[in-house]
């Protein structure tokens, strides 16, 4: 069995929506059926991708630095996303799912590879 990249946790598998930040959350799906969100590919940090709805785009800068291993007074916020593209036709997906950090595996792959960078 795969293991959580931050935790190393057992992971899960469930139905989430196409964000990597929320996707996993309970009521995301019921968000993506009534389309309340919008989802947006993202280059991060350092070339590195994440797909957003409009809200995690918007509340990315409140992540403290330290949470991603960045150890200067560099945050990650929404004014440094580079817009990539709007999913035109977003998915809900099956992916592993973290109930310890209660995060989307693509999300966490994205927090492990930015603290193995800031190493």
């Amino acid at each position: 069995m795969e293991q959580c990249p931050v935790c190393f946790g057992e992971l899960d598998v469930r139905e989430c929506a196409p964000c990597d930040d929320c996707g996993a959350k309970p009521g995301e799906i019921d968000d993506f059926n009534q389309k309340i969100h919008t989802y947006t590919v993202y280059e991060v940090y350092k070339a590195l991708r994440l797909t957003l709805c409009d809200f995690c785009a918007v509340d990315f800068g409140s992540y403290k630095p330290g949470y991603f291993g960045i150890r200067t007074n560099t945050k990650l916020s929404f004014g440094g996303l580079n817009m990539i593209r709007q999913l035109e036709n977003p998915q809900v997906v099956k992916d592993k799912f973290c109930p310890e950090c209660e995060k989307r595996l693509t999300f966490l792959k994205f927090v492990a590879d930015v603290r193995e960078m800031n190493r």
